[in-house]
C-alpha cells in the first residue's frame, strides 16, 4: 500500500517552504522541504510553484525507504545524498 502525500508549498524569497503529510492514519509524518527557484526551474521548467516536484519526490523517497526514515526537515537536494540517482529519475 502507497502512503498518501498532501503537500502545500508557500513562497518565501528565492525559495519555497513545503509542508508534507505522509499518510492519513495516526502515524502519518509531517516534514518540511524547501525548494529554491532556481532547483524548481532546472527540474521543472515552467512550473509555478514546486508541489508536484515534492511528490513526486516523496513518491522516490517511499519507494526506497519508510515513512518514518524520511526527515523531518530538509532541503530538497539533500535527497541526492543519499541517492544519487534521484535528480535523473526526478527529471525524466
Amino acid at each position: 500500500m502507497t502512503a498518501s502525500v498532501h503537500v502545500a508549498c508557500a513562497p518565501a524569497g528565492d525559495r519555497w517552504t513545503c509542508e508534507v503529510t505522509v499518510g492519513t492514519d495516526v502515524a502519518a509524518t509531517r516534514h518540511r522541504v524547501t525548494v529554491d527557484t532556481a532547483l524548481l526551474a532546472r527540474l521543472r521548467p515552467g512550473a509555478d510553484d514546486p508541489a508536484e516536484l515534492v511528490r513526486d519526490s516523496f513518491a522516490f523517497l517511499l519507494a526506497r525507504e519508510g515513512r518514518e526514515s524520511i526527515l523531518r526537515a530538509f532541503d530538497l537536494p539533500v535527497i541526492g545524498r543519499y541517492f544519487g540517482e534521484w535528480e535523473a529519475e526526478i527529471s525524466r
